[in-house]
């Protein structure tokens, strides 16, 4: 970049860095609204023994925080060497490398190698092409199996020597003409682009062009991450459904709300509150959410029968797609839906 400012070819040490200055100073400028991951500007030798590159990097990070789990980044960090020794060496950028984190995440949460993260399993199988060295044997087993145990994952469960064109062409879930029926199916504009995006991310696609609100482009302003001024001494007006609601901090857990004394408890972050469920039938098991994340379909109807093993409802979960199943057999009551953020332990659904 020196060398680009100094304005000539000549590639001697004549620049001015005074330039260097003056382009940092206006990046900053240009950037100063949005929050710029700390780890994403420190120079960080785990990175290199990762591998993980800056991209990935940053995107990763961002969901640990999204999902209040940025505790877990030095332990996802160590687990990458192996992903990517034992995966391959696929070359680590997107979507690659996010395969790699999301596999490094699986093993930090449910121990090495127990779980898979699709993605990383189908690479492992072949299912995106050759990888520059074969794969352990040991995961190339493992995946497999991992894969056969969900009808979701099962027909990619079988190590594969075919091209990614061939599988492709084979696969009836994919091609333009697949995505062109979602769209008209959701009542949506069949384009060029939208095209190109439903086919890209399916029903992530689908609920963006529907709903962008529920799908955010994922920009974080630096104004999220500010430390929030503490209410006025006097209180603040809350005003929530068209209702206004007049609140004082008095200490410690305390507060006087439209004048009436009430007792509170407060954390750092944002935990989604599950929508009012239906009666649970009594004596029933609990179906908790494993890992923070979203709700991105539910396969199961309440009041249903389920027999143990049926997928109920399908998390989002740093990129992944993760199947949550019935551990038992009996009626299902679910508590949560589509777009529906949950924290780990959450209620989900129960099964009486």
């Amino acid at each position: 970049m020196w060398h680009c400012l100094d304005g000539d070819d000549d590639f001697e040490f004549d620049f001015d860095i005074k330039k260097i200055k003056k382009a940092e100073d206006s990046f900053k400028n240009a950037m100063k609204k949005y929050f710029l991951p700390p780890e994403a500007m420190n120079v960080n030798p785990q990175i290199v023994w990762s591998p993980m590159p800056g991209g990935a990097l940053t995107a990763n990070t961002q969901m640990l925080r999204d999902n209040n789990m940025m505790d877990k980044y030095d332990d996802m960090i160590a687990e990458m060497y192996d992903c990517v020794r034992l995966g391959g060496f696929g070359t680590s950028v997107t979507p690659v490398s996010q395969f790699y984190a999301q596999q490094a995440i699986q093993n930090v949460m449910f121990g090495k190698f127990k779980k898979f993260a699709p993605g990383y399993a189908k690479m492992v199988l072949g299912y995106f092409g050759k990888t520059p060295v074969p794969p352990d044997p040991e995961i190339v087993k493992k995946a497999s199996e991992f894969m056969a145990s969900s009808e979701l994952t099962k027909p990619y469960s079988t190590p594969t020597t075919k091209t990614v064109l061939e599988l492709n062409d084979a696969d009836p879930k994919k091609g333009g003409a697949v995505a062109k029926k979602a769209l008209e199916e959701a009542g949506l504009p069949v384009t060029d682009e939208n095209i190109f995006i439903a086919a890209s991310c399916k029903e992530k696609g689908i609920l963006f062009l529907k709903d962008p609100s529920k799908a955010p482009m994922g920009c974080r302003f630096a104004e999220d991450s500010a430390p929030k001024a503490a209410p006025a001494k006097d209180g603040i007006t809350v005003t929530i459904g068209g209702k206004a609601y007049g609140v004082k901090i008095t200490g410690e857990g305390k507060a006087v709300v439209n004048g009436k004394e009430v007792a509170f408890k407060s954390e750092a972050g944002i935990k989604a509150a599950a929508p009012a469920a239906a009666a649970a039938p009594a004596g029933g098991t609990e179906v908790k959410a494993p890992v923070p994340g979203t709700v991105l379909r539910v396969t199961a109807q309440s009041g249903t029968a389920v027999a143990k093993g049926d997928e109920i409802l399908v998390m989002d979960v740093m990129k992944m797609e993760t199947p949550v199943t019935a551990p038992c057999d009996g009626t299902v009551t679910l508590n949560v839906g589509a777009t529906d953020k949950v924290a780990t332990g959450d209620v989900l659904a129960v099964i009486g």
